[in-house]
């Protein structure tokens, strides 16, 4: 039986650990050849809680979380090792993809080996804790130079090749967080919504050239979901979240694994026309978001402007009709 990503290459991006290893692997097992790729070898510490912070934790909650990173520790070279070990052919790029040249260097390092590139799977991604007025501009730099930026830079590099050869699969990674969150990371809201307008340009851009782009959202045991837990459990005086919100636990979260199969289907020639759409992925649950649209409206034949009375009069029962706020506290998604 033919592997349905024979004789592609593809560069997955973030493919150290979670996701993106679990995505890389997958690739590799379908027959593509894969660059994996991180920002640079061995593993890097948590950037959401401060060591103040993690000095709260008692020693069996520490040891608890330090074994879990340990257990999802890895690099693009581990992840590429294990590829070629199970009979695949991978090999890893370090950089940091939100680095223009960097990026470009990656690109290169795909074209220069294997004379090719057919797949891009942006799934780098950072984030920090921290409400709007507490976020400071490092934290927000260093998560939008990810996301959107760096997913930019590996399209923005890759496209002409993809164009050039008349077929091209491009899957970024995004976060329910684009609708706005309950945890708070304005920062990562605002990165993630930019990975679904970029995500939604390129569809449209690029669409003639038998390349589609789609985003997906998703709900997967990685070091994030070990960042979230071990927030919960240190002692700080730095809000994290509103109040609602529901708490998932490590091992109440789906496995990466799981997620793959969907995001491989998108891949394929069968998914030629899926193009500028986002997903919702949770284990065996596969979710399409709906295309945003204009609810509701109110005009005002007339050439002259609408007065402030007129508004106090139109909107309650037109615009308004049956609004309910998305930040209302029991309104949490």
């Amino acid at each position: 039986m033919a592997k349905l990503l024979e004789g592609k290459v593809a560069i997955v991006t973030g493919s150290g650990q979670g996701v993106g290893r679990a995505l890389a692997l997958k690739y590799a097992a379908e027959g593509a050849i894969v660059i994996t790729n991180n920002r640079k070898p061995g593993n890097s510490d948590t950037k959401q809680l401060t060591p103040e912070e993690i000095a709260t934790l008692s020693p069996e909650e520490l040891k608890k979380v330090q074994d879990r990173y340990a257990m999802l520790a890895g690099d693009a070279g581990t992840t590429a090792n294990q590829i070629v070990a199970n009979g695949g052919k991978a090999a890893p790029f370090f950089g940091d993809i939100g680095n223009h040249e960097v990026a470009k260097e990656l690109v290169d390092f795909a074209i220069k080996n294997y004379g090719r590139i057919d797949i891009i799977g942006n799934i780098a991604g950072a984030f920090g804790f921290g409400s709007i007025c507490e976020i400071d501009e490092e934290t927000w730099d260093r998560v939008n130079t990810v996301k959107p930026k760096g997913y930019y830079n590996i399209i923005h590099f890759a496209a002409p090749y993809m164009i050039e050869q008349k077929w091209g699969r491009i899957i970024n990674c995004t976060s329910r967080a684009w609708l706005g969150d309950w945890i708070l990371h304005p920062e990562y809201c605002a990165a993630n919504a930019g990975v679904v307008g970029l995500t939604r340009a390129v569809a449209i851009e690029l669409y003639p050239h038998n390349i589609t782009c789609n985003a997906f959202s998703p709900f997967a045991a990685t070091r994030a979901s070990i960042d979230l837990e071990a927030a919960n459990l240190v002692k700080s005086d730095r809000k994290k979240a509103m109040a609602g919100l529901p708490n998932f636990t490590y091992e109440q979260t789906p496995p990466p694994e799981a997620i793959t199969p969907f995001l491989t289907y998108l891949c394929t020639d069968a998914a030629a026309h899926i193009s500028g759409s986002v997903f919702s992925l949770a284990g065996n649950s596969i979710g399409l978001y709906s295309e945003p649209i204009e609810k509701t409206s109110v005009t005002k034949y007339s050439p002259e402007a609408w007065t402030q009375e007129e508004l106090e009069m139109a909107l309650p029962r037109g615009l308004f009709a049956g609004y309910k706020s998305l930040a209302e506290p029991d309104n949490v998604h």
